[in-house]
């Protein structure tokens, strides 16, 4: 039994049973979760390009099993270890988008190939195409790949268009292999606030890989699938018309990060906050500042401290205070909230602040609805 079902599980169904959970905790809101995922899905139906929304945001089957849903192909996966973790689950269409290259983790890639219905997985390099198609032959199922194209970043991917092609043509000329297309994640646009800078970076890049699919058309080896684009390029991405389908992530939760973006052009969030942090006042001593009981140790770090959705007075500020402890700064001449009131905080980054907890605390409303594992938590291997 997970800690927080010993501590909380007994609240479920309790009006204002938020209230009561321990702190700090994970926190989603239910129907904003619900109303993204929606948003998300019927996006796409109009823009006529499929989903995979990317898993590493939420590490939840729970999650993945609403996005499938709700018109999704399947999830995207960072790693192996949470491809794993999800098929055990019973989610059957994964996508590995970084490559899997060691021994062992091919070992560990052929046997999850051998147990789902649905697995892709990318390949950027000779050498790892050639040991997944050994390894395939051996276990006797195609292993479905597809080939990454660096779009600039210089992390993984194919770094020429010449190479591209060489690739795929060296993936068609195995039999345990199948081609199953391309993916184009062009990550460090995705965080660009202004839609207009965002917009024309996106157009310069989608014109590379323009070029790179005619040379693989001319060369016989159009790509079935064109996979990538991200939460803050995918109203651009799909108006382009290149990718099939669309790899978002963060937006069924909505962090500071991206919550600062114009997704769409229309100067306002498109998606809502459903992902919360609720934290509680532990000292009050010092005028005009509080402490509360979600520090370092509780959230994403690397792009500041939280904003503070609810339970201080409007301009309040936080500061980190060490790993346990967060500062609530009033506006001069304005209350802090009092010793043990609740402050609901705003993730500055989803994705690595959910690796940090065990549960999500499911709430409608200020009612404890339920408690979901996050089920790939810490599966990084």
């Amino acid at each position: 039994m997970s800690e927080a079902e010993r501590l909380h599980r007994h609240l479920v169904g309790q009006q204002g049973s938020r209230r009561s959970l321990n702190t700090p905790a994970l926190v989603l809101d239910l129907d904003m979760l619900d109303r993204n995922i929606a948003e998300m899905a019927g996006f796409a139906k109009a823009h006529k390009v499929n989903l995979r929304p990317h898993s590493k945001t939420h590490k939840s089957a729970d999650i993945a099993r609403r996005q499938i849903a709700a018109g999704a192909l399947g999830v995207c996966c960072a790693k192996l270890g949470e491809a794993e973790a999800l098929a055990e689950q019973g989610i059957e269409s994964l996508h590995i988008t970084s490559p899997v290259v060691t021994p062992q983790a091919i070992d560990r890639l052929v046997a999850l190939n051998g147990k789902v219905k649905d697995l892709m997985v990318v390949v950027d390099h000779p050498a790892n195409v050639e040991a997944l198609a050994a390894a395939a032959a051996k276990a006797g199922k195609p292993l479905t790949v597809i080939v990454d194209i660096d779009p600039g970043i210089h992390r993984t991917g194919v770094a020429t268009p010449e190479g591209v092609v060489e690739l795929v043509r060296k993936v068609v000329g195995l039999k345990s292999l199948k081609y199953a297309g391309v993916q184009f994640y062009c990550g460090r646009h995705q965080h660009i606030e202004d839609f207009a800078e965002r917009k024309a970076a996106i157009e310069e890049r989608t014109d590379y890989l323009k070029g790179i699919l005619a040379r693989l058309e001319a060369a016989g080896l159009k790509p079935a699938i064109v996979t990538g684009s991200g939460t803050g390029t995918h109203f651009i991405d799909a108006k382009l018309g290149v990718f099939t389908e669309l790899q978002v992530g963060s937006y069924v939760f909505m962090d500071h990060e991206y919550n600062v973006c114009d997704l769409r052009g229309l100067d306002k969030p498109t998606f809502e906050q459903a992902l919360q942090i609720d934290a509680r006042v532990v000292s009050a001593n010092t005028p005009g500042m509080a402490t509360v009981d979600a520090g370092l140790k509780a959230m994403a770090t690397e792009k500041g401290p939280p904003p503070i959705l609810k339970g201080a007075v409007e301009g309040s500020t936080t500061r980190f205070m060490g790993d346990e402890h967060l500062a609530v700064i009033a506006p001069e001449g304005k209350a802090v909230p009092g010793l043990a009131e609740q402050v609901i905080l705003v993730p500055p980054h989803c994705d690595p602040t959910v690796n940090l907890y065990e549960s999500y605390h499911v709430v409608k409303g200020d009612t404890l609805v339920d408690i979901w594992p996050v089920t790939a938590r810490g599966r990084s291997r």
